[in-house]
């Protein structure tokens, strides 16, 4: 599955009430790093189809979730497993990074 923008009018549907566990990428256009990790982000939801769904949120569209979730770095990915926030990563290492924040979390 494609990498699918996440916005304040469907984070409650496309994550909150998602039936398979959601990555959501925090991110913004003016991060240098957040625009470098993207592919790395994109390669984990295509190799995840299907067990994973992958969405991007870009904060300054949706400043309230970014604070509901207590967003003060980008890029910062936060696992969202049964409609639970799992503990957030702050500047993952590419896809490694990824990866092992994933397996942290039982994925």
């Amino acid at each position: 599955m494609a990498v699918f923008d996440i916005t304040k009018e469907n984070f409650e549907q496309k994550v909150l009430a998602s039936p398979v566990p959601v990555l959501v990428d925090f991110w913004a256009p003016w991060c240098g790093y957040c625009l470098r990790l993207g592919p790395a982000v994109a390669q984990v939801a295509a190799e995840e189809d299907g067990r994973l769904a992958v969405g991007k949120l870009n904060i300054d569209d949706a400043p309230e979730l970014a604070a509901r979730y207590g967003i003060s770095s980008i890029p910062t990915l936060i696992l969202f497993k049964n409609g639970q926030a799992c503990p957030p990563v702050v500047g993952p290492s590419g896809k490694g990074g990824i990866r092992a924040y994933l397996s942290e979390q039982g994925l």
